[in-house]
């Protein structure tokens, strides 16, 4: 089963794409973690991307798909692959089909997590953070005192881009860059909606009905 997995922030498609890669026993393949592989291992793609990462600019497209299509002719993906976090334009989106068709690995679906702004502005707006790298959330995770960490006693914050203002503007964002790809598969015939809005284990069973059609 080859999928792609939509979701805007706060969604929970980290959480969902780490128990769906061991449900099914397929690799959960993210941009970001295939960009730090290649520059630690030092591939040739990867000290390419290496120069751009390092003055602060985007790695190029034709960099990025190059690294995506050595991932996914690896031997972990004989049995499918969960992509996270590309395609992030419709020209992504071109690049990715023919690469897939290339290898033979073509989507079966693209399985986007749906969550209304303000469920998300509550979701992320209500995180907060110790120094000493615990979290904690005011609704659904909360200190057993009142901003104080339970692991070091020291006083919670909120992150900057945990604020209100700067949540919407990510949402802004990521609804103004991602309705083309929502429409673009869509219009392929490979988009399917999930409501996030439920509990962790509902939106789960929610996405395995679509994955097991693929087994």
């Amino acid at each position: 089963m080859n999928i792609a997995l939509f979701g805007p922030p706060g969604a929970g498609k980290g959480t969902q794409a780490k128990e769906l890669s061991k449900n099914y026993d397929i690799p959960h393949i993210s941009t970001g973690d295939i960009l730090r592989a290649n520059v630690r291992d030092g591939t040739e793609l990867g000290l390419e991307a290496k120069q751009y990462m390092d003055k602060g600019e985007l790695v190029p497209d034709e960099v990025l798909i190059g690294l995506i299509r050595n991932r996914l002719t690896e031997p972990d993906c004989e049995k499918g692959y969960l992509l996270d976090g590309y395609p992030r334009t419709i020209p992504q989106a071109d690049a990715l089909k023919d690469i897939l068709a290339e290898i033979s690995k073509p989507l079966n679906a693209v399985i986007n997590i749906e969550v209304n702004d303000e469920e998300l502005v509550k979701r992320l707006g209500g995180r907060r953070s110790c120094a000493c790298g615990e979290s904690y959330h005011v609704m659904f995770n909360p200190p057993e005192k009142e901003g104080e960490c339970n692991a070091c006693g020291a006083e919670l914050y909120q992150r900057d881009d945990d604020k209100e203002d700067v949540i919407r503007q990510r949402l802004a964002v990521y609804n103004d860059k991602t309705k083309p790809l929502i429409d673009y598969y869509d219009n392929a015939g490979l988009l399917v909606n999930v409501d996030g809005a439920g509990a962790v284990d509902a939106v789960f069973a929610d996405v395995c009905k679509i994955m097991d059609q693929y087994k």
